[in-house]
């Protein structure tokens, strides 16, 4: 069994959708960042970052205590790696595929989190910082689009690449990106929207955060971190 600590982000998605999509054995923790549940000790102590997600693994290979993992990118691919699952076998593929990851983990997921922050959460609207971050989403769009052109999914086969930047082009109208200047991204984003697992998992979201409005001290909490002793 595998313990989910797990808020409703992007981030917390990946690895929702990775467990619907495998059918692992799981449950889910609720850890709810507007309230400052991330900050609990409990929490701390499998993820020092003070982010979600986090796993408790208590199955893993080779027996032992259970192992904990925090970092959505490390996730998806110790559990990929666990299940044999959603990551090609062979030397070529599997590199593909963690490109992919890395890609999105170093700057699709960065990026498009600040264009979140800036044009929505931001106290004040800063035109400058606005134009940055949407312009270099669009410029990471175009990226992913021109790596779809000829291949269903980024590694070949549908794999944690496509798990990982998924729920990051979920908002793209709030971006302000259009999916329309994207042909290849588009019919790739509506392919994994249909899929049972990916409809699923987001279901799961919408159960647990039935009230997901950002009040201004979820923001204080969310925006407002420090080094603390």
């Amino acid at each position: 069994m595998i313990d989910l600590y797990y808020w409703t982000t992007p981030n917390g998605h990946k690895i929702t959708m990775f467990l619907e999509e495998t059918g692992l054995p799981y449950r889910i923790v609720p850890v709810n960042i507007g309230t400052g549940a991330q900050f609990e000790p409990q929490f701390l102590a499998i993820s020092p970052n003070n982010r979600i997600p986090a796993i408790v693994d208590h199955d893993p290979a080779g027996g032992g205590a259970p192992l904990s993992v925090f970092e959505s990118g490390a996730i998806l691919l110790y559990l990929a790696e666990k299940s044999g699952r959603l990551l090609p076998a062979a030397l070529r593929g599997r590199f593909e595929a963690l490109q992919w990851l890395f890609w999105q983990v170093a700057g699709l997921g960065p990026m498009a989190g600040q264009n979140h922050h800036f044009a929505r959460y931001a106290p004040e609207k800063i035109p400058y910082a606005i134009e940055r971050y949407v312009k270099e989403t669009n410029r990471l769009y175009g990226v992913l689009n021109k790596r779809l052109g000829g291949r269903d999914f980024l590694a070949g086969e549908y794999s944690i690449a496509d798990i990982a930047c998924y729920p990051w082009t979920v908002s793209h109208e709030a971006q302000g990106q259009r999916l329309e200047d994207f042909p290849h991204l588009k019919r790739w984003f509506e392919a994994i929207r249909e899929r049972p697992a990916t409809q699923r998992a987001y279901e799961k979201a919408r159960a647990i955060n039935t009230n997901p409005t950002v009040t201004e001290e979820a923001k204080r909490i969310l925006f407002g971190q420090t080094a603390r002793p």
